[in-house]
């Protein structure tokens, strides 16, 4: 059975650091491309961060793009996203994406029961003084 299970979310002062985990198990971590997308009351799906199967290639936002860092260690099936930095405009339920072939749009649906794209159940992070 695919998992994938975020955590580290939490309540944040601005300016404040965070790093969220996302375990995989159920599926070839290391073949998978991962995402973090985050999603605002009211607002879409957005993309975050992306990492390549090997973790050679980053990608991410505008708008977190040199606060953000992704990463993964595949030996341990996990995909980290660490922040720095954070505003309020950070807050959101966070999610990871697993990916077979590291299509990632910069807004999707969470849809599950797609062989090859799979979501975790979420995190979430607030950010308020």
């Amino acid at each position: 059975q695919v998992q994938l299970v975020e955590s580290g979310g939490v309540l944040a002062q601005p300016g404040g650091s965070l790093t969220l985990s996302c375990a995989a198990s159920g599926f070839t971590f290391s073949s998978y491309a991962m995402g973090w997308y985050r999603q605002a009351p009211g607002k879409e799906c957005e993309l975050v961060a992306t990492i390549t199967s090997a973790g050679g290639i980053t990608s991410y936002a505008d708008s977190v793009k040199g606060r953000c860092t992704i990463s993964r260690d595949n030996a341990k099936n996990t995909v980290y996203l660490q922040m720095n930095s954070l505003k309020p405009e950070d807050t959101a339920v966070y999610y990871c994406n697993a990916h077979r072939r590291g299509i990632f749009a910069s807004t999707k649906k969470r849809v599950a029961g797609i062989p090859g794209d799979y979501w975790g159940q979420g995190t979430q992070v607030t950010v308020s003084s």
